[in-house]
């Protein structure tokens, strides 16, 4: 870990004023919210990849101040537990590295923590913070049947009452908003959560502050196959009904967009070296807004899991100020 020093510090705090102004960003733009939020951990993935732990506790400790001060105690909780501490915490973990040799491997070559898990542990930190949020807001199906009735009303507007739906139609669609906002919420802020993380990779290899090498994401991203079994529980708790059936929906969100990021780093191995690559890539990705082909390229995710390690030549002399351990 890197030792302490002014100029660390400076680089923290700088970090976390840009992530702090982001959300207060996203907080004054709500057109735009989701955008600035997700971009909002950008600065302390950065510098938890360039400058090690000490440069991200400090963007964390430095925003989440910012947060409580201008708008509230509460609000910097809630900003701390959906973009800083996930952020900060992926950074650690891709710093994260050990001698091969003691996994088995190698002399000389020094083993990084596998994205794979990285990707799991983004999937969980997603689902909990969802789940924590739900508690603060009291999410439940008084909150969802206001939204719901408010939102008709909003689109109803004058128009002849004989055109608004019957109450079964509105009880339907009730319950399966109830399920669905938790699966939508968990998995859409895996995806800006990981896009996040990747344009932070390219920025910090690109200005060679880099403490993790950069690895071939088409090969080395696939879900820990331990995700599987998570996956699963979420699907069998959302049958059960109750509490347990948004908890199981918010872990199917976050963990099915975890395989959805799988299946297209998966895609992008398959088409590597075809002359239609190109163009199936972009039918890929404009097809998986729709709910089927998003399910085809989910099940290329959940059929093909393992961990992959990227292993790099040993730095001289092991430079133990330049890694986390």
């Amino acid at each position: 870990m890197k030792q302490v020093n002014a100029t660390l510090l400076l680089t923290g705090v700088l970090a976390g004023i840009t992530a702090a102004l982001l959300v207060l960003g996203a907080n004054a733009q709500p057109s735009f919210a989701s955008l600035l939020y997700a971009a909002s951990a950008l600065p302390v993935l950065i510098v938890g990849l360039g400058w090690g732990n000490i440069a991200a506790i400090t963007a964390v400790i430095t925003a989440a101040a910012i947060g409580a001060l201008a708008v509230s105690p509460l609000f910097a909780f809630a900003m701390a537990i959906f973009t800083l501490l996930p952020a900060g915490w992926l950074s650690h973990l891709a710093n994260l590295a050990r001698p091969a040799s003691e996994l088995g491997g190698p002399q000389n070559l020094m083993a990084w923590y596998p994205l794979s898990d990285i990707l799991l542990h983004l999937c969980s930190l997603v689902a909990l913070a969802v789940v924590v949020l739900g508690i603060m807001i009291g999410y439940g199906p008084d909150l969802v049947s206001q939204m719901v009735d408010t939102l008709l009303q909003s689109v109803q507007g004058g128009e002849n009452p004989a055109m608004a739906p019957d109450a079964a139609s509105v009880a339907q669609l009730k319950r399966l908003m109830l399920t669905m906002l938790p699966v939508v919420q968990g998995g859409t802020w895996v995806l800006m959560l990981f896009s996040a993380y990747y344009v932070a990779v390219r920025i910090v290899a690109a200005s060679g502050h880099g403490l993790r090498p950069r690895e071939d994401i088409p090969s080395a991203l696939r879900m820990n196959r331990n995700a599987l079994f998570v996956f699963l529980a979420g699907i069998l708790a959302t049958f059960y009904g109750g509490v347990p059936a948004l908890v199981g929906a918010t872990v199917c969100g976050a963990f099915g967009a975890g395989f959805l990021v799988a299946g297209f780093a998966s895609l992008h191995l398959r088409t590597r070296g075809k002359d239609w690559r190109v163009p199936a890539l972009v039918l890929a990705y404009l097809s998986a807004l729709l709910l089927l082909p998003a399910f085809f390229i989910l099940v290329l995710g959940l059929s093909d899991t393992r961990r992959t390690v990227a292993l790099t030549p040993a730095r001289s002399a092991d430079k133990p100020d330049n890694r986390n351990t």
